[in-house]
């Protein structure tokens, strides 16, 4: 209604002009205006992903579902109102006090859609933490507004129309998203024991179980209760059992059940044959439906002190002997529990030793798995209690054979995870704990049993490996790779030319960093020679380590070598965002981005991008403590440097040339190869897809990003440049032999020509 009232008004108002005035305009000409809305999207973009990312942090990833719809029902809103005022204001066109002349979003019209979803992401975002932050977004947006009004680009009454688009969005996000937390399934748990018979009088939460599903507490008249919460939507749990299955090869596998019913199925299967088996398991009681891919798991309310709390002088060897003895139940009637640990161990109200978490074991479990449960329990107690009184227990009760079978599974692959941790504070418990088993029973096979688990890199490296030739067979069918010799001679001698600039940029680079003098050509021999040694290295690893050698050998000390080398890199991967940034804002401008003033998609894709990464970095703490090793040789002892550099403006003006002619030589051999073929396309979307492509290299573990890079690169020629797949994939090629394979002999015959001249 407020939308209509604003274009209601605006048509009795004629002919009024609503622009800023001319006498002011004159004063700021549109490319001033357009370098400072350039700058205020650049900032606003950035500024909008690092809210998202302190709201991912802070666990609100709901503000972020909110504010990126109201972005979307803005722009969306806007579309539609541009759309309907051309519809409706015929061949003479908008009322000029809505019309400025410019066209802006994807029908063009008067109101200016990404202002519109700007303002409505950082009105629906919520309140963050960072106030500075928040005041600078609308501070951009302002900026903005400001220069598509002075421009001439928008008018007065079509920014305030923008500004209530924005509200409205802003507002619609906070009723489809809104900002409680989910609805509570209490209710609906106690209609289900209702319906069992359970009148429950109190409901309390009691933390999660080892899978992580929620537990709480039900009192009724009779008894009191433990009741287990699952979810179909568990993201989480889901993860973790695919992760154990593809990290653990061969038959000690876990299986992997995913959905829900399955899930419950096997939890009360479990609990009733360890009943039948006359372990200590509580009885379970029934499942509950609640909705919404959810149910509970009802059972008796059994409270177990575990092994992790239990003081050491109650650990004695009666009660070693009653814990092996309530194993041995479990194996006597084929029942694996499969993670056991110091958590999952323990004792009853009454005294009686108790397993927790059975409900992710098995039954009909191969012998393999229950001396694998063997195995894990002599080195939890063994941890507690010392090797030789688990043994001794685990030998009085299970016999001498049993526990000698479990002799070549004391290992960590066959440790759960849990355990597996735990082991790493105290490594010599393993072997502890075989040479008193082959004390025992010398004629026991000590050789240990073949059990493999793949590194998380090695899981990462084949799934990348697999994506991206994927990706490159997609690509490769159907085209003629004989186009690769129809290269025109002029561009690819161009394109040959760049590549080898990046040689001496990367020399002037490094001399510009370095406080000592080095010889330029020798520094470009080193150069070379990196090339070679990074056919073998991942991505810079390479290049670190032979300019470090160089300097060290030229009689810098190593720690001033290992320093300067990683303030070159810091500064090169520092200069990487912010050309990406304003390579993907030049991209489309040709025709309307300068003429309103709005940032192109391949910005608001690569912001998104980074926001995303950044966000995973610091929200996952394995990747987080792979990025930090990563980058830690780049940025050690470089704030010392830098400071020494600051004052040496030469010094730092080659630096910082060099680092930026080293990329500026790797875009023109790209858009030359591009050339080359035919080809056209625009130098910054030919920038922004190098600059990416080359972040995917450098985050690749194969040698150089071999195969990463070249995905990447045809991709974004296909999909930024918009290149068809037949001129894109020649010219890659012919960038990557320009700039990766041809470096490789001159630089073995300069990697041994330097270690001649003992420069390396």
């Amino acid at each position: 209604m407020m939308v209509a009232a604003v274009l209601g008004l605006v048509s009795l108002a004629g002919d009024g002009q609503g622009t800023a005035p001319d006498e002011l305009r004159a004063l700021l000409p549109p490319s001033l205006l357009a370098l400072v809305a350039a700058a205020a999207n650049i900032g606003v973009l950035v500024l909008a992903a690092v809210v998202a990312v302190e709201r991912l942090i802070r666990r609100a990833g709901r503000d972020v579902v909110r504010g990126l719809a109201a972005a979307a029902f803005s722009y969306g809103a806007a579309e539609a109102v541009n759309a309907a005022v051309l519809a409706l204001s015929g061949p003479a066109g908008p009322p000029e006090a809505l019309s400025a002349g410019a066209h802006t979003g994807l029908l063009g019209g008067p109101a200016h859609a990404y202002l519109a979803a700007a303002m409505a992401y950082t009105g629906a975002v919520g309140r963050v933490r960072l106030a500075r932050v928040r005041g600078a977004l609308w501070a951009g947006i302002a900026v903005t507004a400001a220069a598509v009004l002075l421009a001439g680009v928008a008018t007065v009454p079509a920014l305030a129309l923008t500004a209530l688009l924005g509200a409205t969005g802003a507002a619609l996000a906070g009723f489809a998203v809104g900002a409680a937390r989910p609805e509570s399934l209490t209710g609906p748990m106690v209609e289900e024991l209702r319906r069992f018979g359970l009148e429950p009088l109190t409901l309390a939460p009691a933390g999660t179980d080892g899978e992580g599903n929620r537990r709480f507490t039900a009192d009724t008249p009779a008894r009191r209760l433990d009741l287990v919460l699952m979810r179909a939507d568990d993201t989480a749990q889901a993860l973790r059992r695919l992760g154990g299955m593809v990290l653990l090869r061969g038959p000690v596998a876990p299986p992997v059940r995913l959905g829900l019913a399955r899930r419950l199925e096997h939890a009360a299967v479990m609990g009733w044959a360890a009943r039948e088996a006359g372990a200590c398991a509580p009885d379970v009681l029934g499942i509950g439906d609640l909705g919404a891919g959810s149910a509970v798991l009802i059972r008796e309310y059994a409270p177990v002190r575990t092994l992790d709390e239990v003081p050491d002088e109650e650990l004695t060897d009666a009660a070693l002997e009653g814990v092996w003895r309530e194993l041995a139940l479990l194996q006597r009637n084929r029942i694996a529990h499969g993670a056991i640990d110091g958590d999952t161990v323990g004792w009853r109200t009454g005294g009686r030793p108790a397993f927790t978490g059975l409900s992710g074991g098995a039954v009909a479990a191969a012998p393999l798995k229950t001396s694998l449960d063997t195995a894990a329990l002599l080195t939890v107690l063994a941890l507690r209690t010392g090797a030789e009184r688990s043994v001794r227990a685990a030998v009085a009760v299970l016999g001498l054979e049993a526990v000698a079978a479990a002799l070549p599974l004391l290992q960590p692959a066959g440790m759960p995870h849990g355990l597996r941790r735990r082991l790493r504070d105290h490594p010599g418990v393993l072997g502890e704990l075989r040479s008193r088993i082959t004390g025992l029973a010398p004629e026991a096979p000590a050789r240990p049993a073949r059990l493999e688990r793949m590194r998380p890199r090695t899981v990462v490296s084949v799934g990348a490996a697999t994506v991206v030739g994927l990706v490159l067979a997609n690509q490769l069918a159907g085209v003629d790779l004989t186009t690769v010799t129809a290269a025109d001679a002029g561009w690819a001698a161009a394109a040959f030319a760049a590549a080898t600039s990046c040689m001496l940029a990367a020399a002037l680079a490094l001399m510009g960093f370095v406080p000592i003098r080095l010889n330029l050509w020798t520094t470009v021999l080193v150069q070379y020679a990196g090339s070679f040694i990074r056919i073998a290295a991942p991505a810079g690893l390479g290049s670190l380590a032979i300019n470090t050698r160089y300097i060290t050998c030229r009689g810098a000390s190593a720690g001033l070598a290992i320093s300067a080398v990683g303030l070159s890199q810091a500064v090169g991967l520092l200069t990487h965002v912010p050309l990406l940034l304003i390579s993907a804002y030049l991209t489309g401008t040709g025709t309307n981005r300068f003429t309103d003033f709005s940032p192109s998609p391949t910005l608001v894709g690569v912001v998104l991008v980074l926001a995303a990464g950044v966000a995973a970095v610091l929200l996952v703490p394995r990747l987080r403590g792979l990025v930090m090793e990563r980058v830690r040789p780049y940025f050690q002892g470089v704030v010392p440097q830098l400071l020494d550099l600051l004052q040496r403006p030469r010094r730092l003006a080659m630096g910082v040339g060099g680092t930026l002619m080293l990329t500026a030589g790797f875009v023109l051999s790209l858009y030359f190869s591009v050339l080359a073929f035919g080809g056209q396309a625009d130098l910054a979307a030919v920038a922004v897809v190098f600059l990416a492509g080359n972040a995917v290299g450098s985050a690749a573990p194969t040698p150089g990003g071999l195969g990463a890079v070249e995905a990447a690169l045809l991709t974004g020629l296909s999909t930024v440049a918009g290149l068809p797949v037949a001129v894109g994939l020649p010219a890659v090629l012919l960038f990557r032999v320009l700039t990766f394979w041809f470096p490789v002999l001159p630089g073995w015959g300069a990697f041994h020509l330097l270690q001649k001249w003992k420069a390396i």
